[in-house]
């Protein structure tokens, strides 16, 4: 399996997967079928853990295990022998909201954590095809055993997506991710159709997209 750095191929890492992309809209989904998080403003990043050994890939491949220690050691100290979460990497100010400059700037390195959103694999267990709602239960009794900082639960909101989209955006957030309860892990390039983002307009994450500055 090849990826792409600068027009030139090459082999992806060991242990790299493909994030499942999310199709972006101007509404929120409703109804009983979805659920819905909250879209925090950081880095995608894929955590793998084997044995002792632990890596993080960004969306793109590249690895940064090196620049995040609390993160590392959030991973290595998960009650599995091994695990693959799908994760957003983010420094918070003091009430806890995700600033995408304190990450931007690499001053705030040490603290950086992982909001863990997805597991797709565990003790060696393919867990892609399985339904969103099962793979979040096993993410959730993960992360309910782990006795370490470095890495929490992003937490479904509710069925009430239009609601909770004009809650984000009095916070300032970024926005949210509406998901299909029983919906596979699709990896990309192609945007998934049963994982929907929709941005709040005036977030800081919002203007650097149109502006061509996202990385």
């Amino acid at each position: 399996m090849l990826w792409r750095v600068n027009d030139r191929p090459r082999l992806k890492p060991p242990g790299f997967i493909d994030p499942c992309i999310p199709s972006k809209a101007e509404k929120v989904p409703s109804g009983p079928g979805w659920v819905h998080e909250i879209k925090h403003d950081g880095y995608r990043m894929l955590a793998r853990k084997n044995a002792d050994r632990v890596r993080l890939f960004t969306r793109r491949g590249y690895d940064w295990t090196d620049r995040y220690k609390l993160a590392v050691f959030g991973m290595r100290n998960l009650a599995a022998e091994s695990a693959t979460l799908d994760c957003e990497l983010v420094c918070t100010d003091t009430k806890g909201i995700a600033i995408f400059d304190r990450l931007h700037c690499r001053a705030h390195d040490g603290e950086a954590f992982l909001y863990a959103f997805d597991l797709l694999e565990l003790d060696g267990m393919d867990l892609r095809a399985r339904p969103l709602i099962e793979r979040k239960a096993m993410l959730a009794e993960l992360l309910a055993k782990r006795v370490t900082p470095g890495l929490e639960l992003v937490e479904h909101a509710g069925e009430d997506g239009p609601a909770l989209f004009k809650a984000a955006c009095r916070m300032g957030l970024e926005g949210i991710v509406s998901k299909k309860k029983n919906g596979e892990y699709i990896s990309g390039p192609k945007p998934c159709r049963s994982w929907v983002k929709v941005r709040n307009v005036k977030a800081p994450g919002y203007l650097r997209v149109r502006d061509g500055l996202d990385g």
